[in-house]
């Protein structure tokens, strides 16, 4: 049996089969032949459309917070780092090349 090419369905066609799903005229299983979709895809529209439909009216779910960033360690760190950086490139000293190819010259 042969894979069927992957579709992309508009969000039109997809509410308009979660809404013949929710009014219940039809089972998922002739819903399924009339639109030529997997009864699964269906139900999971449905539910979708159920799970959203409380933003239509307006009580639309809380966007997640992004991270809090505390500024001050942040600063802390980089000082902490610059400290570090500084230290030892004044410990190692400058770049020294290598004898031999200093005698090759």
């Amino acid at each position: 049996m042969a894979r069927r090419p992957r579709r992309n369905h508009s969000p039109a066609f997809k509410a308009k089969v979660a809404v013949a799903a929710i009014k219940g005229e039809k089972t998922l299983i002739e819903l399924a032949q009339d639109f030529d979709v997997h009864p699964n895809q269906i139900k999971q529209w449905r539910d979708q459309l159920l799970e959203g439909a409380t933003g239509v009216f307006g009580e639309a779910p809380e966007a997640e917070a992004g991270p809090v960033i505390d500024v001050k360690t942040l600063h802390a760190k980089i000082g902490e780092l610059t400290l570090e950086n500084d230290f030892l490139s004044g410990a190692l000293g400058p770049r020294r090349v290598c004898c031999r190819a200093q005698e090759n010259d």
